[in-house]
């Protein structure tokens, strides 16, 4: 018997906030394009539609990656973390991920750890 969308939402870990973090990632190469967070409607019609949509935490509104820039996100997967509380989005990438206009928001300064593993 195949899960229907509520039953699948039901599995995820939302915060306090309603929120759950969702890491988007590209689904031929692995790349990491960025993060960005989600509520039950958003995953809702992520999950429907086809294309990623987000809540917006600054602007309390939904988003969906593409609409004004034209770098829609086209979703080919989607998974669950062990704990519930992280949604990973396999999409088909089309233009930039990043608001800066960079393929990924990954990009930027480097964190190298100050201590190396022997």
């Amino acid at each position: 018997m195949t899960e229907s969308i509520d039953e699948r939402i039901a599995r995820v870990s939302f915060d306090a906030n309603g929120l759950v973090a969702a890491i988007v990632q590209q689904h031929d190469t692995r790349e990491v394009l960025m993060l960005a967070w989600m509520d039950a409607e958003a995953l809702r019609r992520t999950l429907t539609s086809g294309r990623v949509t987000f809540w917006s935490r600054s602007r309390q509104e939904y988003w969906r990656k593409g609409d004004t820039s034209g770098h829609v996100q086209l979703v080919r997967g989607a998974r669950l973390d062990c704990d519930g509380d992280a949604v990973l989005l396999l999409v088909e990438q089309v233009g930039a991920a990043c608001h800066t206009g960079t393929r990924t928001c990954f990009d930027a300064d480097d964190l190298d750890p100050v201590v190396a593993v022997p």
